[in-house]
């Protein structure tokens, strides 16, 4: 799905559209910071501990978990990438509710729906003007039909989020090749998806680049993209070939257990920022599959660092169009659950595909999964045992540690990079599962931690973790206490911490 994604994310991406000190006049957040030649390495921990995303980013952030539909003419020839020759007169669901999609989606706790209103073979799920690929010459209402309406409608009706997958590779324009005819081709697509069908709350992109009818290499202008979106769909964040979402390198919905938030930027857009260009400025690493992004070595070794997110995503079935023979793998509830303790409880969020099948429903086997999915996880997070218990710590505001906010924080008192925070229950409890939640808004700082309860007058360690971020979910083997500590052993600067939770797994 995301072939050439690594070489692609090597390249300059750029927001554009707003002069970067007007920008940090108009809100408090700073996604991004230089370093300067006289910055010690203390500077630049301390500098990096200060960079949080920006609002659409912590928007998006906050969502949790979203939603694929994976729809088109690749449902109806049973293949994963079509090669763009297929005959729209393929395209004809039988039964096609849009509706049901956006009301399984929400119902399982998803907060946004992403539709490939186009995907490599080209056909657009919209009647396009700009090619005769499309919906308005399939069989499906006369040719009357529009899926981006249908669903974008259905959204708004549910209150759900919308987003919108444009394939850059398109196997059946003729202009895919001549790379200027085809980038203002992909603007004119772009811009009937961002004018006619409400507010697009997510733009995505893959970074699939291959031959087209011409036989020729594309070149993509992703600047112009950006720029173009910024316009006309400011609050959209764009993702994963885009300056505000990045992929988490693999396609399984298990995520880093080190998941850092803040990383190096590109060494090429230096000049571009220092500068103040008209442009304001987001930044791909050059390789997005090690182990650590951002780490101390990392960051010591960059000249900027920005906020740069990680989504984690995965279908429900082995494919990511529907495919009848599919319909006995679905994933169960429980292996859905697993994915979200190692997706959104690794600080990233988790894109879930759902496709719809050749009647134009999401299959009974997925919705039932799902359905079962929602229930173990409203079970296992139902109770949080430490609203109950006394906390003794150093630091200020403790009640905020269990408000159930993740605007509001616990932190240390002087400068304090390191604490100790004490819980003790009304009586003994059984749990087995640790949530810890950074305040984001004020940057990501905690890079170790552990986890303790009290047995027979002394400390026995349960589990331990390196970064939290927006949230960081453990679990372990079932274990009862009254008393239990959680120690903060590294952190960039001071800790926020939004919230702790302890639960009991059904």
């Amino acid at each position: 799905m995301k072939a050439n994604i690594i070489t692609a994310l090597a390249l300059l991406v750029v927001t554009g559209g707003t002069n970067v000190q007007a920008q940090q006049k108009n809100r408090q957040d700073k996604n991004y910071v230089l370093f300067h030649e006289k910055d010690t390495d203390a500077d630049k921990i301390s500098k990096a501990a200060q960079v949080a995303p920006s609002p659409r980013q912590l928007s998006w952030q906050q969502m949790e978990i979203t939603g694929f539909l994976h729809f088109g003419v690749n449902t109806f020839t049973n293949k994963e990438w079509g090669d763009g020759s297929e005959s729209p007169s393929v395209f004809n669901p039988t039964a096609l509710d849009a509706r049901q999609w956006v009301k399984v989606s929400k119902e399982a706790g998803i907060k946004l729906v992403i539709l490939t209103a186009k995907h490599h073979d080209g056909f657009c799920l919209w009647p396009s003007a700009y090619t005769e690929h499309s919906v308005k010459n399939s069989p499906w209402k006369n040719g009357q039909g529009d899926v981006v309406k249908e669903v974008a409608a259905a959204c708004k009706e549910y209150g759900v989020k919308f987003g919108v997958y444009l394939s850059p590779w398109d196997r059946n324009s003729a202009f895919f090749g001549d790379s200027a005819k085809y980038n203002d081709y992909f603007i004119n697509q772009l811009t009937e998806l961002l004018t006619n069908y409400g507010r697009i709350d997510e733009v995505w992109f893959d970074g699939a680049n291959g031959e087209g009818p011409t036989g020729k290499k594309q070149y993509y202008d992703y600047n112009r993209w950006y720029t173009h979106i910024r316009k006309l769909q400011p609050t959209a964040v764009i993702a994963v070939m885009g300056p505000d979402v990045r992929w988490v390198g693999t396609e399984s919905g298990y995520g880093r257990e080190t998941e850092w938030s803040v990383l190096p930027a590109d060494e090429m857009i230096q000049d571009k920022i220092a500068a103040n260009s008209q442009q304001a400025a987001g930044f791909a690493p050059m390789n997005l599959m090690d182990d650590d992004l951002g780490s101390r070595a990392k960051i010591l070794k960059a000249k900027s660092l920005v906020w740069y997110p990680a989504e984690t995503d995965v279908s429900i079935r082995p494919g990511w169009f529907y495919h009848p023979a599919e319909d006995n793998q679905v994933k169960t509830p429980e292996k859905l659950m697993d994915i979200y303790f190692s997706s959104v409880g690794r600080n990233g969020v988790l894109l879930l595909n759902i496709p719809p099948d050749t009647r134009g429903l999401i299959h009974e086997q997925d919705v039932k999964s799902l359905t079962g999915w929602k229930k173990l996880k409203d079970r296992t997070f139902a109770n949080n045992l430490l609203r109950r218990a006394s906390i003794t710590t150093k630091g200020k505001n403790t009640k905020a540690l269990v408000d159930g906010r993740t605007d509001t924080d616990w932190t240390t008192t002087g400068k304090d990079s390191t604490a100790v925070i004490t819980f003790t229950l009304p009586n003994e409890q059984e749990f087995d599962v640790l949530l810890l939640q950074e305040n984001i808004t004020k940057g990501q700082r905690i890079e170790n931690f552990v986890f303790e309860i009290e047995q027979d007058g002394k400390w026995k360690k349960v589990t331990a973790g390196t970064t939290v971020g927006y949230k960081r979910l453990l679990r372990f083997a079932p274990v009862k206490a009254k008393k239990l500590r959680l120690s903060i052993t590294n952190c960039r600067t001071q800790p926020v911490l939004a919230e702790i939770g302890l639960y009991k797994q059904p």
